[in-house]
């Protein structure tokens, strides 16, 4: 018995211990709220649960950054930026000036003046297949020509058997149309204006529906280089032929 008793006193005292340090490792003090009526009606006031996510990382960051993205206004998270290739020589992109570095192509309207030579001189439209047709000289290809290399390809026929020294200048009378579909009071085909902007555009399709995102457009060029779709704000100047999408917002 007395064994007994020795060996019992250790063990009530590890027992003891490891009681002790469970009660220590248990989450933070959990704050009370005042004892008054509430309280003994309804029960303790507990503080809400810590969310352990100081701004390095996780969901809770995650969203946050969200938000702060998001558009005002809308929403959406902003969109990333997309490549506006509108520059002066940007391969992709309208010509900086829409006379001497226009590229001509089907639709547009072409005056030519022959001097001295009236029979010649008269308006040309660009047919379907990029061409226009002459007294004399026929067919004459004037896609993706600019107004003084068509003048040139002109002269050079004429000197070939018709005219000693043709002296021949080529001014747009018209431009061919743009298009415009989407989320716009009246989508449809109207004709270019010289130094539109894809707002300009949107003005004269009677302005944006409702449903309309107003922040930027989908806008597809096409050029001698080929074709290109490209988002872009509603400053972005517009060349003949182009095709502007108003998309639809989401909220």
């Amino acid at each position: 018995m007395p064994v007994a008793r020795a060996l019992r006193l250790p063990i009530t005292a590890v027992v003891a211990a490891l009681a002790l340090s469970g009660c220590m490792s248990t989450s933070g003090p959990v704050a009370v709220g005042p004892q008054g009526v509430d309280a003994v009606t309804y029960g303790p006031a507990y503080a809400p649960a810590p969310v352990a996510d100081a701004g390095g990382g996780g969901a809770i960051s995650a969203l946050r950054s969200a938000f702060a993205s998001a558009s005002p206004g809308y929403g959406y998270a902003a969109p990333a930026a997309a490549p506006v290739v509108y520059a002066a020589a940007s391969p992709g992109g309208p010509p900086a000036g829409y006379d001497n570095g226009y590229h001509l192509g089907p639709g547009d309207k072409l005056r030519v003046v022959v001097y001295g030579q009236e029979g010649l001189t008269n308006s040309y439209a660009i047919d379907a297949a990029g061409a226009i047709t002459m007294p004399l000289i026929g067919s004459v290809p004037a896609r993706g020509r600019t107004p003084a290399g068509l003048a040139g390809e002109i002269s050079a026929r004429l000197r070939n058997g018709y005219i000693r020294e043709p002296s021949v200048a080529v001014e747009i009378e018209s431009y061919r149309p743009f298009f415009i579909l989407g989320e716009v009071q009246a989508p449809g085909q109207y004709p270019y204006v010289p130094n539109m902007t894809v707002e300009s555009a949107v003005a004269i399709a009677g302005g944006f529906s409702p449903r309309a995102r107003r922040d930027s457009v989908t806008l597809t060029h096409t050029d001698a280089s080929g074709s290109g779709r490209f988002v872009v704000p509603l400053g972005t100047p517009m060349s003949p032929g182009d095709t502007v999408f108003v998309g639809e917002r989401w909220f």
